[in-house]
């Protein structure tokens, strides 16, 4: 990445593409940043500009590099691809990390467990400018996607004409309400919009602090 594209990069601000660090923070604390990257679209971290996108560079670019391989390798599973560039930008030394979109989702926290365990592995997903740990539906999706498996021949049944049937008049639904105006458990209800999403019916929405939302993809 030349100085030009990185300024204009920093004069854009944080998105959901590009994160800020003033410095290092905690070596778990950048695996989720790093990880929200990979399992979403990609992105790019930057170390040495603060919040409000001021440039004021880092001590010890080779400390937070080690600190950065630590994250990636020994902090996230599967182990994390990443790109890493030293720039000095007005005389200031900056570490910009290009994590790109992975083929291996969903990466977790590493737990150490020998199979992936849906109710215990801490998975994150970037959402506009923030990483937010993801629902037990998005891994369930970020799975589908990563294996291809999604659904060519899918039955429509009463709980998915319930779930068509709100939408119509609803902008979203959550997997609560589903639960409730279908009668049925809260996995199944989940279960239910995961196999709509894989059928090419329903996207899902991930929010900050508060539940998955799931709206009617508009006919083409």
């Amino acid at each position: 990445m030349n100085r030009k594209a990185l300024r204009d990069i920093i004069e854009e601000g944080e998105n959901f593409h590009v994160e800020f660090k003033l410095k290092f923070s905690s070596v778990e604390k950048i695996a989720k940043e790093m990880m929200a990257f990979a399992n979403t679209k990609g992105g790019v971290l930057i170390f040495g500009v603060d919040d409000d996108g001021k440039v004021i560079g880092l001590e010890s670019e080779k400390t937070e590099s080690e600190l950065i391989r630590q994250a990636a390798k020994d902090y996230c599973e599967p182990p994390l691809e990443y790109i890493e560039e030293f720039i000095n930008l007005d005389n200031r030394e900056l570490v910009v990390i290009t994590v790109p979109e992975s083929h291996l989702k969903p990466h977790r926290l590493q737990d150490y467990e020998k199979e992936f365990d849906i109710n215990k592995a801490l998975v994150y997903v970037r959402v506009n400018d923030k990483s937010v740990q993801a629902s037990k539906e998005m891994i369930r999706v970020l799975k589908a996607n990563t294996a291809g498996t999604a659904l060519k021949k899918y039955t429509i049944g009463d709980v998915e004409r319930t779930v068509f049937t709100y939408l119509e008049k609803n902008e979203y639904i959550t997997v609560t309400q589903l639960t409730e105006l279908a009668n049925i458990s809260y996995r199944r209800a989940g279960r239910t919009l995961v196999k709509l999403i894989r059928a090419g019916l329903l996207m899902i929405h991930t929010q900050p602090n508060t539940e998955d939302r799931f709206s009617a993809i508009p006919p083409e």
